[in-house]
């Protein structure tokens, strides 16, 4: 536990200070953040706001995890390094996509195909060293398992190597684009964050209080490292923290791809860990509904331009939209609601999921105990 404390406050500590020479740091370098022309007009003031932010979430993460670990004499566990290469991996990626934004000045970098590439490559390294038995530890638990998993594994839906591969690809890579998209507000895609990883901390906390490794039983957690996740997952919470400061708005510094997508695939990590992988869809049902309410908007703009017979039977128009703006967030504004009331009633909703998600999670437990 001393651990988990330590993690915490030491990566606060990093993120708050180191945060504030990045800002000083990136300004130098001219690494401001470029603003698509076709997005909302109130965002035309961000343009040149430094950018690359998320550097400093994952590297305090990184060093208060690590330093948490030498002060308590304490080793590391294969469940949280695999969780940190997800977390720098798809840093990385999003590094590169910052930096050639920023270098060209204009609001793409990365060709998609490059970015999901990327994305990709991390998933599957992550996905096949979590599955396979050399990380088996002596009760035979891997890191990830081939079962679907809600609270804890279904045991009738184990998955072949491949399908349980595809399913760790597409929670990582849906999961880092979702927080991506979500990323459009001052302190939105962060604040929410900050609710969820330390959601995680409390799950994790608790699996290892009831771990079957103490005391077998109808409902124990077959997790491997629990105790050691709740570290990581304490560190992230603690950089989110110290980066929200000068996040928040008006943000002097931006997350970018390369906090969002880590972030994203973070969250993605733990439900992997923790076995509770459909979980994740109402702990993290803020970043759900803001994905899907761009699958939506492009589908239904696709389909209407395309079917005489869709347009028709829901007496549309062809090219229609069913929202202003996406992702969802701009919808609002479009709406003429303000930034900041916006990200408060967007943290609202991320922490009534959570809630729910954490509520559904022990009142499994204590109906199995019961």
């Amino acid at each position: 536990m001393r651990a988990i404390l330590f993690g915490g406050g030491l990566s606060l500590l990093i993120s708050l200070l180191g945060t504030r020479y990045a800002i000083r740091f990136f300004t130098r370098q001219g690494f401001g953040q470029p603003i698509r022309d076709d997005g909302p007009t109130t965002h035309h003031v961000k343009r040149g706001t430094p950018t690359m932010g998320g550097a400093v979430v994952v590297l305090a993460t990184v060093i208060g995890y690590f330093a948490a670990k030498l002060i308590t004499g304490q080793a590391p566990t294969a469940s949280a390094l695999l969780l940190i290469f997800l977390l720098v991996g798809l840093g990385v990626v999003g590094f590169l996509d910052d930096f050639l934004k920023v270098s060209r000045q204009h609001s793409t970098g990365l060709r998609s195909r490059a970015k999901m590439i990327g994305q990709t490559v991390v998933a599957l390294v992550f996905g096949v060293l979590a599955l396979s038995p050399v990380l088996e530890d002596e009760r035979g638990w891997r890191p990830a398992s081939d079962h679907i998993s809600f609270i804890r594994d279904y045991e009738r839906f184990a998955l072949p190597a491949v399908l349980a591969l595809l399913l760790i690809w597409f929670i990582v890579t849906g999961f880092s684009n979702a927080v991506n998209l979500a990323d459009g507000l001052d302190g939105l895609a962060t604040g929410s964050c900050i609710l969820i990883f330390a959601a995680y901390t409390l799950v994790n906390i608790w699996q290892n209080s009831q771990s079957c490794a103490l005391e077998a039983g109808a409902k124990c957690y077959e997790v491997r490292d629990p105790l050691d996740l709740a570290v990581v997952a304490a560190a992230l919470t603690g950089a989110c923290f110290g980066f929200l400061w000068w996040n928040a708005s008006p943000a002097q510094i931006i997350l970018g791809d390369t906090g969002s997508l880590s972030l994203g695939g973070a969250m993605a990590g733990f439900a992997i860990m923790t076995r509770t992988e459909l979980l994740l869809l109402v702990i993290g049902g803020l970043f759900v509904v803001i994905t899907l309410s761009v699958m939506i908007q492009v589908s239904v703009f696709k389909v209407s331009r395309a079917s005489g017979l869709f347009r028709s039977i829901f007496k549309v128009q062809a090219g229609h939209r069913v929202f202003r703006m996406t992702p969802l967030h701009h919808h609002f504004e479009m709406l003429g609601w303000e930034q900041v009331t916006i990200v408060i009633r967007f943290w609202i909703v991320t922490g009534l999921a959570v809630a729910t998600g954490l509520g559904i999670f022990y009142a499994e437990w204590v109906a199995g105990v019961g």
